[in-house]
């Protein structure tokens, strides 16, 4: 009975003694530029898909190409029989040979017989039919002189060459196969599909539309970044280069679209992507752990090392990005934010600073760190 009496008079006499202290780690609050980040899932597509047709009948004599294999615009692709259409061509250059002959002797003779009219040798009649035979041989020479282009055209189309730069899908035909211009339904020799730019789409909330379009509106580039699942390199960078004209009423979301420059091909068509969207940034923002903050009967809130004391603070949190919180409250420049063991403190109690073991985190804002 007399030892627990002089124990409780030692606790009366010094409480603090009582008062047990909490090992915590901490991480400084950081406080400037954040860049706001809209996170999106998407879809990789193409800016162009080309359907390669014939535009002249002939049977396939050459495939310069193999499925998958990327293209450049004026590559050959096919070569179709031109035979038939090159012997039309000779026989079409010497009817114009012909044509143009006529037409020099009508020609010839229609300045005769204007001499012999002024002498009255010859009558006005005859002297229009020479000059309606001279306009007829001149008609017949330009006749001749289209057929020749077209034929010449025909033969050309008998080459056939990719029309963008991009990557071949399958080959349905292959040498020998007969092809014609005028099917009621003509099969797809090939399909080009553009890789390079490329572009993503993806949809945000429509509440992001008014920050979005002030950041559209003032000129600048819009960056957006985007990675595929299990690609373990930094993400690829392009910009914002369409905002759709109205939001979709069912889902209430803003339908946009990224252009991304994709040398390496990490970006495949119907590829679905993580897309993150930095349409401004905040400035003076508050950017502590994550892993910090808590939630209470009141809030959130997170504790302050204040002088080897926990001090509870009020906060709100405005959005998470990557393991830090962008918040609001009453938090200075480089404040030591309590992490680990937060939870085992309340308001006043000691704690006592370890270590932070493990890799270390960011002590700098997203924006200075990806300047």
């Amino acid at each position: 009975m007399i030892l627990r009496l002089a124990i409780l008079a030692i606790l009366v006499a010094f409480p603090a003694a009582a008062q047990q202290v909490v090992a915590v780690t901490t991480d400084p609050a950081v406080v400037g530029p954040v860049p706001i980040e809209i996170m999106a899932n998407g879809t990789v597509q193409s800016e162009s898909v080309v359907t390669i047709r014939t535009r002249v009948d002939g049977q396939i004599t050459q495939v310069h190409v193999v499925e998958g294999q990327a293209v450049r615009r004026g590559q050959p692709l096919f070569t179709l029989d031109a035979r038939l259409n090159q012997a039309l061509l000779a026989q079409q250059e010497a009817q114009l040979l012909s044509a143009r002959a006529a037409a020099t002797r009508t020609q010839l003779d229609a300045a005769r017989y204007q001499s012999l009219r002024g002498e009255s040798y010859a009558s006005q009649q005859r002297f229009e039919q020479a000059q309606a035979d001279a306009a007829a041989a001149a008609a017949n020479v330009q006749a001749t002189q289209a057929l020749i282009a077209q034929t010449r055209l025909s033969i050309e189309f008998a080459s056939i060459t990719a029309e963008v730069d991009g990557v071949l899908g399958a080959l349905p035909l292959r040498v020998g196969n007969f092809v014609r211009q005028a099917d009621s339904n003509p099969m797809a020799l090939a399909t080009i599909t553009q890789t390079n730019p490329i572009l993503v789409q993806f949809n945000v909330p429509e509440r992001w539309l008014p920050t979005i379009r002030r950041a559209t509106a003032s000129g600048h580039p819009v960056p957006v970044r985007a990675q595929a699942d299990g690609d373990t390199e930094t993400p690829v960078e392009g910009q914002l280069v369409f905002v759709d004209s109205q939001v979709d009423v069912n889902t209430g979301t803003i339908m946009l679209k990224a252009r991304f420059n994709n040398d390496e091909g990490r970006l495949w068509p119907g590829q679905y992507v993580q897309v993150t969207l930095a349409p401004a940034v905040e400035e003076n923002a508050i950017l502590i752990a994550a892993a910090a903050v808590q939630m209470g009967q009141q809030g959130r809130f997170v504790f302050v090392l204040d002088g080897g004391v926990a001090r509870r603070r009020a906060v709100q949190v405005s959005r998470i990005v990557g393991d830090r919180a962008v918040v609001r409250g009453q938090i200075a420049q480089a404040e030591k934010i309590i992490v680990e063991g937060a939870q085992r403190v309340s308001d006043g109690t000691r704690v006592e600073e370890r270590p932070v073991t493990g890799p270390g985190r960011s002590r700098v804002s997203l924006l200075e760190s990806r300047q």
